[in-house]
């Protein structure tokens, strides 16, 4: 977007552009969202940033009317496969608090002085700049969200200190964290409240529309004991950096705002960050469900089904190695094999150490599956090999792939694999880097997507004046999002096929 189209939807007030660039007033001093209620300033005042670290590196603060820190993230750090996006996504996923520049750089295959050079250029603030906006963030939203301790929070959010953690706070937002907590009898719901310092709910924000059919998916792949899913909540064990971890979201579409709900039932302190950014991603919520349906409803075959479900989101995943061992098992065969498969190879994991409500166990490590866990398998003996020989390469750190990946990186570090081929990277990239671009032709679902989509639209898509490429190329960058609405078509259109047909009437004579 150039000036001028940002400036029209700062003037505008459109909502959609919230997180992903942020609006600074010279005259004032204060950087807000772009939906902002305030007056519109003139444009010779107005200067744009990428993200909110460039916008505190120039001197700006944020507004107290529109709190710009409480909006969903920009989806731009998927669609970026640069050095910039990777890094952002390492970033919001903890990196920096957890390994420093140094070892942020070394994930990137950079030195800290030029991945400093490179993201001051590309986003305008270094890597401490950016880690520090984050932690503002997630200060915030733990400040209005629970009651948890002020020290708690600071060192929750990442900081060193909690002098470094208050000094943040005023310089961020103008603010003492105590007045800014007290900023939340306008804004927090009363049944978002905290439980004890390693328990918390709070609110996901989002952009709208969201359809929850993402908690379907979830919840057919679900494993008991790990994982808990229904049509409108999902809930799961994991191990994060410092300990095991519980949280389930619920989705409650008859409340006003239609809020998203994430009650965190156990983390360590230090893990917090790294959750928040996993479970967003999982959810897909940073993600511009308006611009992704615009261009999939242009689509004759997937107008209708863009229509019918709005907003369809592209499940993430909260593990990287636990994905790629899903992706490995589940190719060629139904989710149901796939289930039934991951059931018996979870008896390798060890139990959590936070159980409740009926999850009281971990996927299986890596080393955990190389070593036993493979035993548990069944099906040809090439595939279970092939599962053996990924857990080991990951166990040994021979294999080391995550968040800060681009497309490409991933077919060098998987297609080497035994077992492994296009349609598993393809995957892996659509659930751990948020890939957008990604369409698995030779999917077998996608394939019956396709046919049950052409027999719902009477044949639109034949009718069409412009012949349409079979790989939906016209839709990029979206295609996975494609793939999404193809695959609930093949499994709306299996439900019908088993579904009993009504015996016939009797007449009477």
């Amino acid at each position: 977007m150039d000036f001028w189209q940002r400036y029209r939807a700062i003037d505008a007030r459109d909502t959609r552009f919230d997180g992903q660039f942020y609006t600074a007033v010279r005259t004032t001093g204060i950087y807000c969202r772009p939906s902002c209620p305030a007056r519109t300033p003139k444009a010779g005042n107005v200067s744009f940033y990428e993200t909110s670290a460039a916008a505190h590196d120039a001197g700006y603060r944020a507004c107290k009317r529109c709190l710009p820190e409480a909006v969903p993230g920009t989806p731009a750090w998927n669609l970026r496969s640069d050095i910039a996006g990777r890094a952002m996504r390492l970033i919001n996923d903890g990196v920096i608090n957890r390994d420093g520049v140094e070892g942020l750089a070394a994930r990137l295959g950079y030195s800290s002085r030029q991945l400093n050079r490179i993201l001051s250029h590309e986003l305008g603030a270094g890597p401490l700049s950016l880690a520090r906006a984050s932690r503002a963030q997630t200060a915030r939203t733990l400040l209005v969200s629970t009651s948890m301790k002020a020290a708690d929070i600071a060192f929750a959010a990442g900081f060193s200190s909690v002098r470094q953690f208050n000094e943040t706070i005023g310089e961020v937002f103008a603010m003492t964290p105590s007045a800014l907590r007290a900023t939340a009898r306008h804004h927090r719901s009363p049944a978002v409240t905290a439980v004890s310092s390693t328990a918390l709910t709070l609110n996901l924000p989002y952009r709208e529309p969201f359809d929850p059919g993402v908690f379907n998916f979830l919840a057919v792949r679900a494993i008991p004991g790990i994982e808990e899913g229904s049509s409108t909540s999902y809930a799961r064990t994991l191990r994060l950096a410092h300990g095991d971890a519980r949280f389930r979201v619920d989705y409650d579409a008859g409340t006003a705002g239609r809020p998203l709900v994430l009650t965190i039932g156990a983390v360590d302190l230090r893990d917090l960050p790294s959750l928040l950014s996993r479970v967003r991603r999982l959810l897909d919520l940073d993600a511009d469900p308006v611009a992704i349906d615009a261009a999939l409803g242009s689509d004759p075959r997937l107008a209708a089904s863009v229509a019918a479900t709005p907003g369809m989101r592209m499940p993430g995943a909260v593990d990287p190695q636990e994905l790629l061992i899903r992706a490995m098992i589940g190719q060629q065969i139904t989710v149901a094999a796939a289930r039934t498969a991951l059931v018996q190879l979870s008896a390798a994991g060890s139990g959590s150490l936070v159980p409740a409500d009926g999850l009281d166990r971990i996927f299986p490590t890596a080393a955990e599956i190389a070593e036993t866990g493979f035993q548990l398998l069944r099906g040809p003996q090439r595939r279970i090999g092939s599962v053996r020989g990924a857990a080991a390469a990951m166990a040994s750190g021979a294999l080391d792939f995550g968040y800060g990946d681009d497309l490409p990186g991933l077919e060098s570090k998987l297609l080497p694999l035994s077992g492994v081929g296009p349609w598993t990277v393809g995957y892996v990239a659509m659930r751990v880097i948020g890939a957008p671009d990604v369409f698995l032709a030779n999917d077998a679902a996608v394939r019956n997507g396709i046919r049950a989509l052409a027999v719902d639209t009477g044949g639109a898509a034949v009718s069409a004046e412009a012949p349409l490429s079979p790989d939906f190329r016209e839709l990029s960058p979206w295609r996975s999002y494609a793939t999404m609405h193809l695959w609930r078509a093949a499994a709306a259109a299996q439900a019908t096929a088993r579904r009993p047909s009504a015996p016939p009437k009797k007449v009477k004579s």
